[in-house]
C-alpha cells in the first residue's frame, strides 16, 4: 500500500502501535468468504477471467486450511487480516491475486468481515440461549410442585412455584434470542461493492454478491455502508442484555445456596473451595458470570463512546470495534456454555423451600382478598390486614393461629372458613389468571416450552 504514495517505510513503532491482525485475523473466514464473492463479481464484469477467478478461489481455500491447521503465518507489517490474506495470495499466484481487490477497498471489506462475523455469532448464541432454556425447563419439569416463596426486596412475599421461577427466566432468555434475531434483521445486509465510501466506476453485481455471501439485502448508501457501526453496537447490547440476566440468575442462586436460605446446594463440579477454610463450597461460577456482565457493559459503552464523535464515513478509529466485539462474544457463550451444564446439576432442597414458603404472613394479601370478596373496598382490607400482622408480630402469635375472635374485632366478614385462606396449594390454585402460578398455568407454560424449544 506505501509502495506509490510514500517514500519512506513506516516507522516499526507505528507498524506495532497500528496492527490489528493480533486480533482481527479472527475474521479470515468471513474475509475469504468475501475475496470469493468478490472475484465471482469481478469475473462477470469482465475484469478477470474465468480462469483467474478458479485460481483465486483455490487458493484462498488453501489459505483458508492453513489457517485452520495453524500453519499459515501471520505478519505484523501487513497490519490486518485482509492484507495478510491478498499478500499470501499474490505471492502464490502473482497478477490474479493483484487484480483481487479491484473496485473494493478495506473499508467495505471490513464492514463485510464484520456483518458476516455477527451474523454467525448470532446464530451460535441464539443455540447456547436454546440450550440454557432447555436445562430451565428440565428443572421445572423435575420439581413441577415444589412451592418456594417468591420475594421482592428480598423479602418474602407471595407463595410460588420453583417452576413458575425457571419459566421467569426462560422468558427472560426469550426476549434475548427475539432481540438477537432482530439484531441480525439488520445486521443482514451487504456493504460490499460500496469501495472507501464513493463506490467505484467499475460496477458490479452487488446482487450477485449478496446471494453469494446470504445476504437479504444490499446497503443503499455507500458512505452509510461503510461508516455503520450500529449492528455492532446493537449486538453489543444484545450481549450485555443476556449478561445481566445471567447475572440476575447468579444473583438469585448465590443468595439460595447460602446457610441462611439452603434453598440449593451447587455441585461440587462447579464449585470451588477455600485456601484457607475447608469447610467452603463456594459459587464462584455464578459469581463470575456476575462479573463478567460488568466487561459486557464496559465493551458496548466503549464502542458507544468511540462512535460518538467520528465524522460520517470510515475512520481508523472503528478498529477499535473489535476486540470489544470479541470479547463481549467469548464471555457470553462461556457463561452459556457453563450454565447449561451447571443447572442440570444443581441440587434443589425441596423441605426448606416449602417451609419458607409455609410462612403465614405470605397469605396477607389472600387474607385482604377474602375480605373483598365478601363485599369490602380493597383499600379498607388492605388496612385491616396491615394492623391483624401487626398485631401477629407483636404477640408473636403466627398469622394463621390469631384466634378467630380477635379477627372479627378487626372486622364482622372473618368466619370459620377463612382457615382456608392459609392452605397454601388452594391459594396457588386460585392464581389462575394469564401468567399467574398456578399448577395449571404452570403445566400450560412447561408444555408450550417443550414445544417450543423441543420441536425447535
Amino acid at each position: 500500500m506505501r509502495k506509490g504514495r510514500f517514500n519512506e517505510p513506516a516507522a516499526e513503532l507505528a507498524q506495532r502501535y497500528s496492527e490489528s491482525v493480533s486480533f482481527d485475523w479472527r475474521l479470515y473466514r468471513y474475509d475469504i468468504a468475501g475475496s470469493i464473492a468478490h472475484a465471482a463479481a469481478l469475473a462477470q464484469a469482465g475484469i478477470i477471467t474465468a480462469d483467474e477467478r478458479r485460481k483465486i478461489e483455490k487458493e484462498l481455500r488453501a489459505i483458508e486450511k492453513e489457517i485452520e491447521s495453524g500453519k499459515f503465518e501471520w505478519e505484523q507489517s501487513l497490519e490486518d487480516v485482509h492484507m495478510n490474506i491478498e499478500t499470501a495470495l499474490t505471492k502464490r499466484i502473482g497478477a490474479a491475486g493483484a487484480k483481487l481487490h479491484t473496485a473494493r477497498s478495506r473499508n467495505d471489506q471490513v464492514a463485510l468481515d464484520l456483518r458476516l462475523y455477527v451474523k454467525a455469532e448470532i446464530a451460535e448464541l441464539s443455540a447456547g440461549l436454546r440450550s440454557l432454556q432447555t436445562a430451565l425447563l428440565n428443572l421445572s419439569e423435575q420439581h413441577v410442585d415444589v412451592v418456594m416463596p417468591g420475594y421482592t426486596h428480598l423479602q418474602r412475599a407471595q407463595p410460588i412455584f420453583l417452576a413458575h421461577y425457571l419459566l421467569a427466566q426462560i422468558e427472560a432468555f426469550a426476549r434475548d434470542a427475539e432481540r438477537l434475531r432482530d439484531c441480525n434483521a439488520r445486521t443482514d445486509v451487504l456493504p460490499l461493492g460500496s469501495g472507501a465510501l464513493a463506490g467505484s466506476t467499475i460496477v458490479l453485481d452487488r446482487e450477485l454478491m449478496a446471494q453469494q455471501l446470504g445476504f437479504a439485502r444490499v446497503s443503499q448508501n455507500s458512505l452509510d455502508a461503510v461508516g455503520d457501526r450500529d449492528f455492532v453496537c446493537e449486538f453489543l447490547f444484545c450481549l450485555a442484555m443476556i449478561g445481566m440476566h445471567l447475572s440476575r440468575l447468579s444473583e438469585d442462586l448465590i443468595t439460595w445456596s447460602t446457610h441462611e436460605f439452603g434453598f440449593v446446594e451447587f455441585s461440587d463440579a462447579f464449585s470451588t473451595g477455600s485456601s484457607l477454610m475447608p469447610q467452603k463450597k463456594n459459587p464462584d461460577m455464578a459469581e463470575l458470570t456476575r462479573g463478567k456482565t460488568g466487561r459486557l457493559y464496559g465493551n458496548l459503552l466503549s464502542i458507544l463512546t468511540t462512535l460518538k464523535a467520528l465524522r460520517s464515513s470510515y475512520n481508523r478509529d472503528m478498529q477499535e470495534d473489535k476486540e470489544a466485539l470479541f470479547d463481549s462474544v467469548d464471555t457470553v457463550r462461556a457463561a452459556l456454555e457453563v450454565f447449561s451444564a451447571m443447572l442440570p446439576k444443581i441440587e434443589i432442597n425441596r423441605a426448606r423451600m416449602e417451609a419458607a414458603a409455609s410462612d403465614p404472613n405470605l397469605f396477607a394479601t389472600d387474607l385482604a382478598e377474602y375480605l373483598v370478596k365478601k363485599g369490602m373496598p380493597f383499600r379498607e382490607a388492605h388496612e385491616i390486614i396491615g394492623k391483624l400482622v401487626a398485631r401477629s408480630v407483636t404477640k408473636e402469635t403466627p398469622l394463621n393461629r390469631v384466634p378467630l375472635a380477635e379477627m372479627k374485632k378487626l372486622s364482622p366478614l372473618f368466619d370459620s372458613d377463612v382457615a382456608n385462606v392459609f392452605d397454601i396449594r388452594r391459594s396457588l390454585a386460585a392464581r389462575t389468571a394469564t401468567g399467574a402460578p398456578s399448577p395449571k398455568n404452570v403445566a400450560t407454560q412447561i408444555s408450550r416450552w417443550v414445544k417450543l424449544l423441543r420441536d425447535r
